[in-house]
C-alpha cells in the first residue's frame, strides 16, 4: 500500500464538526463529482475514502446512496468505488456551493471557508480526492494535487499559501497541478491533516535521510581534505628535489634544511603535523604558518633558478 493511501486511510476515520464536514464535502464534490440532470457520482479507488464520503453525505443530508464496485481502473487494474446520489441533488449542490442559480461554481462561497479550521477541512477534502505525497524513502520530497479546473487549482493554491505551505501551480497536460516541494512544508501539511501515524513515519525517514546525507557530506569533505593534503605533500617533495638539484644542500639556511629533512622523513605529514614534529624533535618552535613561509621561500628559489 502506498504512503498516500496510508494517509487517506488514517484521516478517513477522524471525526470533525458539522461545518468542517460541510467544507470537506464541498471540496470533495468540487473536485470529484460528475454531475448529471438527475444525479451526481463520486468515483474513488480507495475504499476508506468511499466509506468516509458515504458517511458524511448520509449523516449530513440523510439520503440514500447507491454504491457500485463493478468498474475497474484500466491502468492499475484495481476496483473503483462509485457513489451514486439521486436524492436531494439540488439541495446538496447548492448547500455545498457546487451550483448556484443553475451555474456551476468552482470556488466555494466564503461562508464555507471563512475560518482556519474549515479552510483546513476544505484542503483535507481536496487531498482525499486528488492529492498524493511521495513516500519519504524515495529520492525526492513531493506533494501534489491534480485538478481539472484552473479556478479551483488557483483557489487551492491560495489556501495553501495562506497557511505558508509555499505551493505553486502549473499546467500539466489537460489538468493543473498544485504542488509542494519542501520537506518541512510537506511534514506540516501531513500534520494539518491530523495523520499522526503517517507523520511519525515521514519524520523518522526524513531524519534518517538528513543524517545520512550529513554523514556523506562530512565524509566527502574529509576525503577532499585528504586529497588536498596528499597533493600538497607531493608538490612540496617535488620542490625539495628541485632545490637539491640546483643548490648545495649543506649551504642552505638551517631553517630551510629542517623543513626539507623532516618533510622527506615524514612525507605524508600535513604542514600542521610537520610543525609539531620539527618543534618536538629540534626544540625550535615553529608554527604551521612558519612551515608555509619556508616552502614559499623554497618555491621562490626554485623558480628564480629555472
Amino acid at each position: 500500500m502506498s504512503f498516500t493511501s496510508n494517509i487517506k486511510n488514517e484521516i478517513s476515520n477522524i471525526e470533525y464538526s458539522d461545518m468542517e464536514n460541510m467544507a470537506e464535502l464541498s471540496a470533495i464534490l468540487n473536485i470529484g463529482a460528475k454531475i448529471y440532470d438527475d444525479k451526481f457520482e463520486i468515483i474513488t479507488e480507495n475504499i476508506s475514502v468511499a466509506r468516509r464520503i458515504y458517511k458524511l453525505l448520509k449523516e449530513t443530508y440523510h439520503i440514500e446512496i447507491e454504491m457500485d464496485t463493478s468498474e475497474v481502473n484500466s491502468l492499475r487494474k484495481n476496483k473503483l468505488v462509485t457513489l451514486i446520489i439521486k436524492d436531494k441533488i439540488d439541495l446538496i449542490l447548492n448547500d455545498l456551493s457546487i451550483i448556484k442559480d443553475g451555474v456551476r461554481l468552482y470556488v466555494p462561497s466564503s461562508y464555507l471557508v471563512d475560518e482556519l479550521t474549515v479552510k483546513q477541512a476544505y484542503l483535507r477534502g481536496v487531498f482525499i480526492m486528488c492529492g498524493s505525497i511521495n513516500d519519504p524513502k524515495t529520492s525526492r520530497y513531493h506533494a501534489e494535487f491534480v485538478i481539472s479546473n484552473l479556478l479551483t487549482a488557483e483557489f487551492v493554491n491560495d489556501l495553501l499559501n495562506e497557511m505558508n505551505f509555499r505551493s505553486k501551480v502549473i499546467k500539466r497536460d489537460k489538468n493543473y497541478m498544485v504542488y509542494i516541494k519542501e520537506a518541512e512544508r510537506i511534514s506540516d501539511f501531513i500534520k494539518m491533516l491530523n495523520a499522526t501515524t503517517s507523520l511519525f513515519y515521514y519524520e523518522d525517514i526524513r531524519i534518517y535521510r538528513d543524517h545520512k546525507n550529513m554523514t556523506n557530506r562530512l565524509n566527502n569533505c574529509e576525503q577532499a581534505n585528504v586529497d588536498k593534503s596528499m597533493n600538497a605533500s607531493s608538490e612540496q617533495l617535488e620542490l625539495i628535489n628541485k632545490l637539491k638539484s640546483i643548490r648545495d644542500f649543506d649551504l642552505l639556511d638551517e631553517k630551510l634544511k629542517d623543513v626539507c629533512i623532516y618533510k622527506e622523513k615524514y612525507p605524508e605529514s600535513s604542514m600542521s603535523e610537520l610543525a609539531e614534529i620539527i618543534s618536538s624533535e629540534t626544540g625550535r618552535v615553529i608554527t604551521k604558518s612558519g612551515i608555509n613561509h619556508r616552502f614559499r621561500k623554497i618555491k621562490e628559489i626554485v623558480e628564480n633558478n629555472k
